[in-house]
């Protein structure tokens, strides 16, 4: 469920608040290809289903950057803030890939808001997002991402 932020106070107040979880999403192999083609990031983990199965995972794997640059997915559909006139990605903080996304998987984005600071013409709003991956324990991707949101 998406939560809705009509001001800087509701944003600020939001502080250490969970955010929820998105709906979940499956891990294809076609996206894992589509993402090695538009890196180049052809390591056979990801993208040799026969020689990945006889590998340390049993299957193919996302790439973890794939699964980090789901959080752009993710965080729209978990906050929007409508007091801004626009919304930069900044960039990230403490980035880490606690478990390999099988293909297969579902994932879905987890997000808490952990500070959020004045800074010219707005807001830098942090947000840890982590991808949870069904039936594990350990997550795929836990990043702090770095918003700023122009009051305008």
């Amino acid at each position: 469920m998406m939560t809705v932020f009509k001001s800087v106070e509701e944003l600020t107040a939001a502080v250490g608040r969970d955010l929820g979880a998105t709906p979940w999403e499956t891990i294809e192999q076609s996206r894992i290809d589509a993402f090695a083609e538009a890196t180049g990031d052809h390591q056979w983990i990801h993208v040799d289903p026969s020689r990945a199965r006889e590998g340390p995972f049993g299957c193919t794997i996302a790439h973890g950057y794939l699964t980090l640059s789901l959080s752009s997915l993710f965080l729209p559909q978990l906050m929007r803030v409508e007091m801004s006139g626009m919304g930069i990605n900044y960039g990230l903080d403490r980035v880490r890939f606690p478990a390999p996304v099988r293909v297969g998987s579902r994932i879905r984005g987890r997000g808490e808001i952990l500070s959020v600071t004045p800074v010219a013409g707005g807001v830098q709003v942090v947000v840890r997002v982590t991808i949870e991956i069904e039936g594990s324990e350990r997550p795929g991707c836990v990043a702090d991402t770095i918003s700023r949101f122009m009051v305008g």
